[in-house]
């Protein structure tokens, strides 16, 4: 819960810095929390920051990891 909180928070953060031209979290961090366990704040975080929507591996990426880790959950559960 806390990982996908905090990429929530480094979508929005990224977000901020882009409009006011400052140094911006790379996209290989922003990628790394996702598959960190903050695919669903990295989601969430695309759309409601609209950040990363027209980024191909971003809109493709973000939910194959999301789709991957509730497979490995599900897994677990058995």
């Amino acid at each position: 819960g806390i990982i996908n909180i905090i990429t929530f928070l480094a979508f929005g953060a990224d977000k901020h810095k882009a409009k006011c031209h400052q140094w911006r979290i790379p996209e290989s961090r922003l990628m790394l929390l996702a598959v960190m366990g903050g695919s669903l704040g990295a989601l969430a975080g695309m759309f409601a920051f609209h950040h990363k929507t027209q980024k191909m591996k971003f809109c493709l990426g973000v939910p194959v990891i999301l789709i991957i880790q509730c497979l490995i959950l599900l897994y677990l559960m058995h």
